[in-house]
């Protein structure tokens, strides 16, 4: 039971590529499944912290590796847009917001091994919700416009209406944001140590 969070977690990971691989097929069968695969890792995540908090089975490793498998996920999301319109979706903001995720966790660890707590700020727990409301509707509307729905004709529109890219404009633009308010606001890191006589 004490390893299951951290199991959980390793699992997401493990699912993002599967995610990715599945949803960029042109195949409707397997853009739909790939949903599947997101909800089930989007659900471990749901549960591994809730574990671990009812349990008290936090540790070091699963305070590094939650958040990690959550980044996982999201790029492999991210990933997936510029494959349904690269006009909409372009490469360059993917890139950002994966360097800037990247940056963010490896500062994290940095902290870590200097012992200092980091500041989270609330346009960082803003960006996550807008990144993740922002993937779940696009994801889906992919799938919607594919297939042979109701709905089908009515994604599609909204799709190609261009209100997506200005969506993507926004999420990149906080993303962004809120990275360099991150490295701002604990700049201490990056201050050198006083040498000791």
């Amino acid at each position: 039971m004490k390893n299951l969070p951290n199991i959980l977690s390793a699992f997401r990971m493990v699912l993002a590529p599967i995610f990715l691989f599945m949803y960029i097929q042109d195949e409707l069968i397997w853009r739909s499944l790939s949903i599947a695969v997101f909800a089930t890792a989007a659900v471990t995540d749901y549960f591994d912290g809730k574990i671990a908090r009812y349990y008290k089975l936090e540790s070091e490793f699963g305070v590094f590796l939650d958040p990690l498998a959550d980044k996982f996920l999201t790029f492999a999301g991210f990933l997936c847009l510029p494959f349904l319109d690269p006009g909409q979706f372009p490469w360059w903001a993917v890139v950002l917001i994966v360097i800037r995720d990247m940056a963010v966790t490896l500062l994290r660890l940095y902290a870590g091994k200097k012992k200092i707590s980091m500041e989270t700020r609330f346009t960082a727990k803003a960006k996550t919700l807008v990144q993740m409301v922002f993937l779940y509707i696009v994801l889906l509307i992919g799938v919607f416009k594919q297939a042979d729905i109701e709905f089908a004709d009515s994604a599609a529109q909204f799709f190609n209406s261009g209100i997506l890219f200005y969506g993507m404009m926004f999420v990149t633009a906080l993303t962004v944001y809120s990275g360099i308010e991150y490295l701002w606001v604990n700049r201490q890191l990056f201050r050198a140590e006083t040498p000791t006589s």
